[in-house]
């Protein structure tokens, strides 16, 4: 009894327990969804700030990529998480960095190119011009990597291209990478193939060249004065043996004026390509098919002796089918 006195507040402890148990191990009642907040709309630029951005739009529009970079360069130092100004300036340094053929300066834009990715990601992770200037990054940068390396940077951007043509599909760039990146991962090499599997968990789902093609044909016709459109969809044409749309491809870039020296390069590509595939599909065509070869002239042809009175039965093969 003396004990129970002095530790009289033990039972009720565990009355306590006793009662709350069962409350806990009941399930938690269905609470009606919340409705989802919208995220605040961002705040109007200042004007000093839009100034800027309209100088870095017409600079674009005269294909003035440097000057464009650095005003969005500008704007950047003063905000730096203004997402126009990020993602435009991944892409930018995509296309200046390409213009280079040492590996040094290319590989430093395409590494800022990432960095204003990265940026542009962290601001909206779903975004459709953040996912694609950060495909865009990588896809560039891979070409650059050894070969494990460049595997895994096409498995990482794969979700990416695909959420930046899901989210952006007025975007016919987006389409464009879509496009190249399933083409490249469809034609893995076997070693290619082996060290995904085995080293990256397997080889990327979506690699297909049909669906590729579809896709630069999408982008080719959102912008069909796009003249490295039309180089990428004549040669995956041409690739898989699709002659004739590879040569309408190409006859069209030849009417479009290159205005670039980036246009004139490409367009001399397009031109160098058209002319063998123009022979070939004239020697196809200039080729009789044994479906469309004459057949002999069998009434002026006399049966033989012991075929008087039977049936006669045509050649079996025709001079083409030989």
């Amino acid at each position: 009894m003396k004990w129970f006195k002095q530790h009289w507040w033990l039972p009720a402890l565990l009355l306590g327990v006793l009662m709350s148990g069962p409350a806990r191990a009941q399930p938690a009642k269905r609470r009606a969804p919340a409705a989802r907040v919208a995220a605040p709309a961002p705040a109007p630029d200042p004007p000093a700030v839009r100034a800027k951005l309209f100088q870095a739009a017409s600079l674009i529009s005269q294909f003035k990529e440097s000057e464009a970079l650095a005003v969005y360069q500008e704007i950047l130092s003063t905000v730096p998480t203004h997402y126009l100004a990020l993602w435009q300036s991944a892409v930018l340094s995509v296309r200046i960095g390409n213009r280079y053929s040492d590996e040094t300066r290319k590989s430093a834009y395409f590494n800022a190119a990432r960095q204003y990715a990265d940026r542009a990601m962290l601001l909206r992770p779903e975004g459709g011009e953040s996912n694609y200037a950060e495909a865009l990054a990588l896809f560039n940068q891979a070409t650059l990597y050894s070969a494990g390396a460049r595997l895994a940077a096409f498995r990482d951007l794969r979700s990416h291209v695909y959420l930046a043509t899901e989210r952006r599909p007025d975007l016919p760039e987006a389409w464009q990478l879509l496009g190249r990146w399933q083409y490249r991962v469809a034609h893995y090499n076997l070693l290619e193939r082996l060290y995904s599997k085995l080293v990256l968990g397997g080889v990327p789902e979506g690699g297909d060249s049909r669906e590729a093609i579809e896709h630069l044909e999408k982008a080719h016709a959102m912008a069909p004065q796009n003249l490295q459109f039309c180089y990428d969809l004549a040669r995956m044409c041409r690739y898989q043996g699709r002659r004739r749309r590879a040569i309408e491809v190409l006859q069209e870039a030849e009417k479009i004026p290159p205005i670039t020296s980036d246009d004139l390069v490409i367009s001399r590509l397009c031109r160098k390509m058209l002319p063998p595939l123009e022979r070939a599909d004239a020697r196809r065509s200039a080729k009789p098919s044994p479906a469309s070869a004459p057949e002999p002239a069998l009434d002026k042809v006399p049966p033989p002796a012991d075929s008087v009175g039977k049936k006669e039965s045509g050649p079996k093969r025709t001079a083409a089918g030989r």
